[in-house]
């Protein structure tokens, strides 16, 4: 380590080199070369990881407006595996679909720096700044393959994107205006003290500024117009991606605003988020039960996701805090997993990301079929997968924390959305091919990343206690 400033920035320093390094070797690569670009990032990745074990512990500060604690460090490896799986799934997918692999690896890496500053950021301006940098990557990513449905898609996110950002902005400017900072720790010190804020309604205002440039990010409801047409119109890898990491941040930066920075006011914001958790959780089940189109399914799956993160966020009590850590990691790789499976089973001509195109998948696919069910089981919260206990520990910590309304109408939604992960569990073993064209073998690398998800979501649906423990420490350092 070189001094305590860069100390905290090196793991982003490590992603940035990593994605400079792809977009020099496109520029010099010849015409029908294919260098390993994707190996790059994941070197990247991987010493980013390392160097972020080395920070353990030392609540690292650099230049005062970045802090690597352990809580900035947790969602921090969660995004280093979001990013090496995310990687692992496109060695096969970017050649295939014609899409610009050094671009495309760059957008990825500079995204994933976006998202490590925004999980680490100590000051609003810059947990502002960290996110138009994954934003106007993501929105790249989304019509990266130049045609209808992607541009489509990637200029509808834009545009909302943008005016929810201005939303964030006034809120950052009310905070300053009542608080004279925009430090997470000098706004958290001056709003402990209430007596000291003259005017409750300018700061209620900034708080309701900052929860729709929040919600927005997390496509909580009403802010989630964009998610559907977004996870449709980009390929299958990309919305895998971004339905993951982008939330995996926002969700990082949301809890050390409101339950750090925010909680003197906790009163005031609480019965808002709990509002917006119930109305995510019912719209994300009942319209997903309605969808044909699985990348369409899985992005309302993703918003009703959004509602049980939010659940836990209300709990706001020490289960209910380490319960944002364990979800989110649950979360990541279980849908990285679903996403992988679509985009490996499609082709440069066709998607499959139709219900239909899964008919049979058994009989051609029985592999990656079964990967698939513990992918899908996993999202509806079924034991022995990763999503049974990251649901247990939320809606035990609403229960524990007199929200019980907040529960029942969580664990009545994750029952009904068992029914539309079933039907494709049901279509890939009982029903007949519609077809007789197999989906495309998936190569080595594609197998692989499945496995390691599918792994991993084994591990903690059976041993959760050592990464909930890890979670716990983890969070408590922002308190």
């Amino acid at each position: 380590m070189f001094n305590t400033d860069l100390d905290a920035i090196i793991p982003m320093l490590l992603v940035t080199l990593a994605a400079l390094a792809t977009m020099i070797a496109e520029a010099f690569r010849k015409p029908n070369e294919r260098p390993p670009m994707g190996l790059l990032g994941i070197i990247g990745l991987v010493a980013a990881a390392v160097t972020s074990m080395y920070l353990w512990n030392r609540n690292a500060l650099g230049f005062g407006v970045i802090i690597a604690d352990n809580f900035g460090l947790f969602v921090t490896f969660i995004l280093m595996i979001v990013g090496i799986l995310t990687i692992m799934f496109s060695s096969a997918v970017v050649h295939r679909d014609g899409i610009p692999a050094g671009e495309y690896y760059a957008l990825v890496l500079f995204a994933l720096v976006g998202m490590m500053m925004m999980a680490t950021a100590n000051d609003l301006l810059v947990v502002f700044i960290a996110l138009e940098v994954l934003s106007l990557a993501v929105y790249v990513l989304t019509g990266i393959r130049r045609d209808l449905a992607g541009t489509e898609a990637a200029f509808k996110y834009f545009l909302l994107g943008a005016f929810s950002s201005a939303f964030f902005l006034y809120g950052i400017a009310f905070t300053y205006g009542v608080t004279g900072s925009t430090r997470l720790t000098e706004v958290g010190a001056f709003l402990s003290e209430k007596a000291l804020v003259d005017n409750p309604t300018m700061i209620l205002i900034a708080v309701g500024l900052l929860l729709v440039g929040f919600a927005f990010k997390i496509s909580a409801v009403p802010f989630h117009m964009w998610t559907p047409d977004a996870y449709e119109g980009a390929p299958a890898v990309v919305t895998g991606f971004m339905s993951t990491g982008v939330k995996v941040a926002a969700f990082a930066a949301f809890a050390r605003v409101f339950l750090s920075s925010l909680e003197p006011f906790k009163n005031d914001w609480i019965p808002l988020v709990a509002a917006l958790a119930a109305l995510t959780m019912i719209l994300g089940t009942v319209v997903g039960v309605a969808q044909s189109n699985l990348k369409r399914m899985l992005g309302y799956s993703s918003i009703a996701h959004g509602g049980y993160l939010l659940v836990a966020l209300v709990a706001a009590n020490q289960l209910g805090k380490q319960a944002i850590l364990f979800y989110l990691l649950s979360y990541a790789l279980t849908n990285l997993a679903a996403f992988g499976v679509i985009a490996l089973l499609g082709t440069r001509e066709k998607g499959n990301d139709d219900l239909r195109d899964y008919a049979g998948l058994w009989h051609t696919r029985p592999g990656v079929a079964a990967l698939m069910t513990v992918a899908l089981l996993s999202l509806g919260g079924l034991p022995p997968t990763a999503g049974f206990f990251a649901k247990y520990y939320i809606f035990i910590a609403a229960i524990s924390a007199g929200y019980y309304g907040l529960a029942i109408i969580g664990v009545l939604t994750s029952v009904v959305s068992v029914f539309f992960y079933l039907r494709v569990v049901v279509k890939m073993y009982m029903a007949e091919p519609e077809t007789q064209t197999a989906p495309p073998r998936v190569t080595g690398m594609g197998i692989a990343a499945l496995a390691l998800a599918i792994i991993a979501i084994f591990y903690l649906g059976i041993l959760p206690t050592p990464v909930i423990n890890l979670a716990s420490e983890s969070i408590s350092t922002i308190f």
